[in-house]
């Protein structure tokens, strides 16, 4: 696909400086750009590379100055990163919009409907009753189970999948390998020190513009459902465990687990590796660095969390500022004991 600079600055609602009339048939990094090719610069410690590169366009903010002669052509926004996320935004779309239609062999069953201008995948499998919006893409080697439901523009990638009675919102993306609905964790310890596994009877429910990485895994609900809320974005190899909730807009980070039935508020950041500990609640707002460990409930919205046992940031600094002396004051305590 190509474009002139000019198609480029409207769908932007950027100024060309330069030939507007060249074509660009390609995303580029600054610093390997070729012609042909579209680049940023957001980052000023790239801005020597905006002097050196070959690509044809380069976005940048309303309010740069360069201070050399350079020979592209600029596409000026009010934000470099935002407009070259638009931009990768629009290319991505065109590219989705590319798979329409039907490959053998697949299965669908009778029962079961897909809306207009949708994909299915060779060896891709959609059980009864399941109902599927317009633009929805399923991709190959995706299992749909009894009664999903999925909304419009939403993609199921390679290798996802997802259990009986999931509900999935419109504009979701489901990455390769991520299974959404199988059992919670659910096992009730016997006299005989067996565990007898408890029924997980619930669902999963995901809402819109919701983004689950690769190898994430989503429990069912033993009653009720798991919900992810709208705006949430998990990143790969999380879990999340029966009867959890996570708020809107919150993102979380790989590798991160949360225990279940634990309710975590709107606009979170859950950093890798953390952990959450089962029955909490986790105020709005709120920041939890990398593994670090939640055992409690969290009622203040908006603070940052670091620590295995989740120390507020500023209590947590104090600490390991002593924490870096304790060499030192064991010195000092030894040649106190010597001392007569």
């Amino acid at each position: 696909m190509e474009f002139t600079i000019i198609q480029i600055a409207e769908i932007l609602g950027g100024k060309v400086e330069g030939d507007g009339q060249e074509k660009i048939s390609r995303l580029d990094k600054i610093q390997e750009g070729e012609k042909g090719g579209i680049a940023f610069l957001s980052n000023m410690k790239y801005e020597p590379f905006l002097y050196k590169t070959k690509a044809s366009a380069v976005i940048v903010s309303e309010d740069f100055e360069p201070n050399k002669p350079f020979e592209t052509t600029l596409i000026r926004v009010k934000n470099a990163y935002t407009g070259f996320t638009r931009l990768l935004e629009a290319y991505a779309e065109l590219n989705k919009s590319q798979l329409v239609g039907i490959e053998e062999p697949s299965f669908i069953h009778d029962s079961s409907y897909m809306g207009q201008d949708g994909y299915r995948a060779a060896y891709s499998y959609i059980g009864k009753n399941c109902i599927l919006g317009d633009h929805v893409k399923i991709h190959s080697h995706v299992s749909l189970g009894v009664g999903v439901r999925i909304g419009d523009h939403s993609i199921i990638h390679a290798g996802a999948k997802i259990y009986e009675g999931t509900v999935i919102g419109k504009h979701c993306e489901i990455h390769s390998g991520a299974v959404i609905g199988s059992d919670g964790f659910g096992y009730a310890p016997q006299e005989d020190g067996t565990y007898k596994t408890i029924p997980q009877l619930g669902n999963v429910i995901i809402e819109d513009h919701v983004s689950i990485g690769a190898n994430s895994t989503i429990d069912r609900a033993t009653m009720g459902s798991t919900i992810i809320k709208k705006g949430a974005k998990i990143d790969n190899q999380v879990q999340i465990a029966h009867n959890v909730v996570i708020g809107e807009n919150t993102v979380i980070a790989a590798q991160a687990g949360i225990s279940g039935s634990t309710e975590i508020g709107k606009n979170c950041v859950i950093a890798g590796k953390a952990g959450i500990v089962g029955h909490l609640k986790i105020a709005d707002n709120t920041t939890i660095g990398a593994n670090t460990g939640i055992s409690k409930n969290i009622t203040k919205p908006g603070q940052t969390l670091l620590g295995y046992m989740g120390y507020d940031i500023k209590e947590f600094l104090k600490s390991y500022a002593l924490f870096k002396k304790l060499p030192e004051l064991q010195d000092k305590l030894r040649e106190l004991e010597k001392k007569p």
